[in-house]
């Protein structure tokens, strides 16, 4: 039944290979079973309804791509999107997280639409390289100033703005250790570094008596605080477009880039370069959104850590239904979840923003005109707090910055209209 499904054979593998890369991919992405709640918590919803929506969605996401798209390919709710959703649409714009889930739904519904269109071709084929590392660069500084805020390292200033905090205390100790420890296990080459970190912390804050020991397993919490409580009509105010175009636009290029560079490492691109039966692998993106937000939480993408899984000989959507059946196993281990606190994934956060932020290294820096817009959208992601913003502010400035450089040739139609649509926005709304 497995050799009609996956075409194990074809692709050169077995179940075994498939379960220990499954087995892998989970384990360098099994944080965001303990980030993802205690991030959209702070937005005020239910931790526990959270971290099942998460895990399910996560599942659910992964079937699709393993059994529909047949790639070793794994989903979950996407870190700086789930902060996007928190600290920028609901506590700074001041929309309830009812609304968020709205939006995300109908970033999901759009997504659907562009695939089934080539819309989404279009848009990703002519986006300058440039702004696709300014994007993902700013996500990268946006977790690194909430990882240093959670942490109690950054605090607010009324003279400075920002200025450093008292870092001697326990959380900010706490969340410069788990980075340490982050990085060292990372360089010895040992999966779920970034899980194992989050874990070790969390004892030292029982053994140090921060925390109260909750338990380790039990019967997964209910979904009830969260199911179905979104709010379509609210994310249909003209003030939540913005919102949804950056939900939807940074999946977009989390998809894309996610989807190129797992199937290049397991050389499952056809002679052209081409990833085969894209579609279906977008729609198991699209699909988990939808019911991620139905359940709630916030937009669920694909995971670059999927190359863990593809480096340990991972080849087949096996893979992938091997890690859906974690993300449902770890549903038992709420009571874990809910222990984990703010400074234990604070560590977590940065190393991402480090992985992040290493795209800048791709950048022509000698051409002002692209590097200028890098900049611009990566510097004021964090600045305003929104990735939101940073997106719109780097489009329009590529597009004055090329035209009074007399290169108004190298603007793409989608670029050209996309940032006349901000201006819009920014001038009117």
């Amino acid at each position: 039944m497995l050799e009609k499904l996956f075409q194990l054979e074809h692709h050169k593998t077995n179940v075994k290979t498939e379960t220990i890369a499954g087995i892998t991919t989970f384990l360098t992405m099994a944080y965001i079973i303990f980030v993802n709640p205690t991030m959209l918590a702070a937005a005020g919803m239910d931790k526990g309804a959270v971290f099942v929506a998460t895990c399910v969605a996560a599942a659910i996401g992964c079937f699709i791509m393993g059994f529909v798209a047949n790639y070793p390919i794994a989903l979950a709710p996407g870190m700086g999107l789930n902060a996007f959703f928190t600290y920028t649409v609901v506590l700074e714009m001041g929309y309830s997280w009812e609304v968020a889930l709205g939006g995300v739904f109908i970033s999901g519904i759009v997504f659907v639409v562009m695939s089934l269109f080539k819309i989404r071709e279009w848009i990703v084929d002519s986006i300058p390289m440039s702004l696709r590392y300014g994007i993902a660069a700013g996500i990268g500084l946006f977790l690194a100033i909430i990882s240093l805020k959670n942490a109690g390292i950054v605090v607010d200033s009324p003279a400075t703005l920002v200025t450093m905090g008292d870092i001697t205390s326990f959380p900010a100790v706490m969340a410069g250790l788990g980075l340490f420890i982050i990085v060292g296990l990372t360089q010895r080459g040992i999966n779920g570094a970034v899980m194992i970190s989050i874990l070790a912390i969390t004892v030292l804050g029982l053994l140090f008596g921060d925390l109260q020991y909750a338990g380790i397993m039990s019967m997964p919490p209910s979904v009830a605080p969260t199911l179905l409580a979104l709010d379509i009509s609210g994310a249909l105010e003209v003030g939540m477009l913005s919102v949804i175009f950056a939900f939807l636009f940074v999946d977009l290029f989390d998809t894309s880039g996610t989807l190129i560079a797992v199937a290049q490492r397991g050389g499952l691109l056809d002679e052209k370069g081409k990833l085969p039966r894209l579609g279906r692998a977008l729609l198991a993106d699209s699909t988990a959104t939808l019911a991620g937000a139905v359940m709630g939480t916030s937009t669920t993408t694909s995971y670059v850590e999927s190359t863990a899984g593809v480096a340990a000989g991972g080849r087949t959507g096996l893979t992938a239904v091997v890690v859906g059946i974690l993300f449902l196993l770890a549903l038992f281990f709420a009571p874990l979840a809910s222990m984990i606190p703010a400074y234990a994934t604070s560590g977590a956060l940065f190393y991402v923003a480090v992985l992040m932020m290493s795209s800048l290294i791709n950048v022509e820096w000698e051409d002002l005109t692209e590097s200028v817009p890098v900049i611009v959208a990566a510097v004021l992601m964090p600045l305003t707090f929104s990735i939101a913003n940073g997106i719109a502010l780097g489009f329009i400035s590529y597009v004055a910055i090329k035209t009074f450089s007399g290169r108004f040739k190298d603007i793409s139609l989608s670029v050209l209209f996309l940032a006349l649509l901000f201006v819009a926005k920014f001038a009117f709304f």
